[in-house]
């Protein structure tokens, strides 16, 4: 594949992909914030200007060398990032345990929308007639882009949402030790990239994410 294609393949994933993990981290401080704690506004993070989420690490080094790595070998793969954790102090929540959860649900239901308004815009181009395939293949990214991200972010592994989640369902003494894996997460995480098991974890949400394009195309 020639330079001009990945540059263009890195502009269609581009504007997904930031909102994706920009709305993501947002709804979790706007939550937080609904249920008591105001850390996050207070360090000016309740905002959707990019620049305040953007990770040079996961929003733009991992996500890149993916879409490059598949557009050079010619192989679709799972495109994911992420941005600098909104800080949320869960202390400060009315109800800690309990509002854990909604605060950790509401960055994948923020994916789900954005996956929903995506497909509701992919749906209009085409039936205005538009031909230009690049605003096709970014509503298609944007599509798979927020099912992938909505999906791992609930895998149940601290300190990703779907953790944050569990620990908020479990009995006290269930919680507090199934919470003591989290500085181990991240490499549990990178360990099912590496062996191929996210792949079948993520194959039924890419299979929905497809299924949803065929469906308004």
């Amino acid at each position: 594949m020639d330079f001009g294609s990945i540059i263009q393949t890195i502009a269609i994933y581009a504007i997904p992909l930031i909102f994706a993990i920009t709305i993501h981290e947002t709804a979790h401080g706007y939550v937080a914030r609904m249920l008591g704690d105001n850390t996050a506004w207070m360090l000016g993070r309740l905002t959707l200007n990019p620049v305040k989420h953007i990770d040079p690490v996961g929003t733009i080094l991992v996500p890149g060398a993916l879409l490059i790595g598949g557009a050079i070998t010619g192989m679709g793969g799972i495109i994911f990032g992420w941005a600098k954790p909104v800080p949320v102090n869960f202390r400060n929540l009315r109800n800690p345990k309990t509002d854990m959860i909604w605060v950790a649900a509401a960055g994948p239901l923020a994916n789900l929308i954005q996956a929903i308004l995506w497909a509701i815009y992919l749906k209009i181009i085409v039936m205005l007639g538009f031909e230009e395939s690049f605003f096709i293949e970014m509503g298609i990214a944007g599509i798979s882009v927020n099912l992938v991200l909505m999906a791992l972010n609930l895998i149940p592994i601290p300190p990703l949402d779907g953790g944050r989640i569990v620990t908020g369902l479990l009995p006290p003494g269930l919680a507090w030790k199934y919470s003591r894996i989290e500085p181990y997460g991240m490499y549990i995480l990178f360990a099912l990239i590496l062996t191929g098991a996210l792949s079948i974890v993520m194959r039924p949400f890419m299979a929905m994410g497809s299924a949803v394009v065929r469906f308004f195309l």
